[in-house]
C-alpha cells in the first residue's frame, strides 16, 4: 500500500516514524511551510526533530504548499499515486477533492477519544475540562471537522501533566494504532463506529 503522510509537529513526528519502519512504503509528505518566529502557532509549529528532517533522512520528497487543497497541492498529491493518506495534525481540512486521491481514502490520528472534543486543541480541552482520562482515536476523513466512522481507540488516564506532556504521551500511541489500522485495512474492510 503506498502511503502519503500528512503532519505537523512532535504529535505527528511519532506516526512518521512508524510508517517508515513499516512494511509499506511512505511516497510522500505533506507538511507546514516553515513560519518563522511569531507566527508559529497551535499545531502548526515546526518542533521536535521535524517532519521533514525525519523524512529527508529515509530520502522520502517532502511537500509544503501553503494550501494543499489549491489546484497545485492536489497535483503534488496526485502525482504520487496514493493508496492511503495518514493525516495528523496537519493544521489544513482537506477538502472532498483532496479526499478523493487516494485511492483507500484518509485516517486521522486524532487526540481525543472522540465524538468529544473534535478540531484544534482536543489534549487542551481536556484538561480544561477536567476530564479523568483522554486517548486516541484513529478515525476515517469524510468532508467535515473530524467527522468519519472511528476505526480505532485507546485510552489513558489524565495526571497532572501539562497539554505538551499528555500530547507526548498520546503521540506513540496514535502512531501504534494507525500501523494496527493500516494492517487491518490491508486484511480486507474496515468497519467503523459512527460517532
Amino acid at each position: 500500500m503506498r502511503l502519503v503522510m500528512m503532519g505537523t509537529g512532535t504529535f505527528a513526528e511519532p506516526t512518521l516514524e512508524a510508517l517508515l519502519a513499516g512494511p509499506d512504503p511512505v511516497v510522500g509528505v505533506f507538511t507546514q511551510p516553515d513560519r518563522e518566529g511569531v507566527q508559529k502557532r497551535g499545531s502548526t509549529r515546526q518542533v521536535g526533530r521535524g517532519m521533514k528532517e525525519i523524512a529527508a533522512e529515509k530520502g522520502v520528497p517532502v511537500f509544503q504548499p501553503a494550501s494543499v487543497n489549491a489546484p497545485e497541492g492536489v497535483a503534488m498529491l496526485r502525482s504520487l499515486n496514493p493508496d492511503l493518506l495518514v493525516v495528523a495534525a496537519y493544521g489544513q481540512i482537506l477538502s472532498k477533492e483532496v479526499l478523493s486521491v487516494p485511492t483507500q481514502g484518509a485516517i486521522n490520528v486524532h487526540g481525543s477519544l472522540l465524538p468529544k472534543y473534535r478540531g484544534a486543541a482536543p489534549v487542551a480541552w481536556a484538561i480544561l475540562n477536567g476530564e479523568a482520562e483522554t486517548g486516541v482515536t484513529i478515525m476515517r476523513m469524510i468532508a467535515g471537522l473530524d467527522a468519519g466512522d472511528m476505526l480505532a481507540k485507546a485510552a489513558i488516564p489524565i495526571g497532572d501533566e501539562t497539554a505538551g506532556e499528555l500530547e507526548a504521551k498520546l503521540a506513540p500511541l496514535g502512531a501504534r494504532l494507525a500501523i494496527e489500522t493500516i494492517q487491518r485495512m490491508k486484511a480486507g474492510p474496515v468497519t467503523g463506529e459512527k460517532q
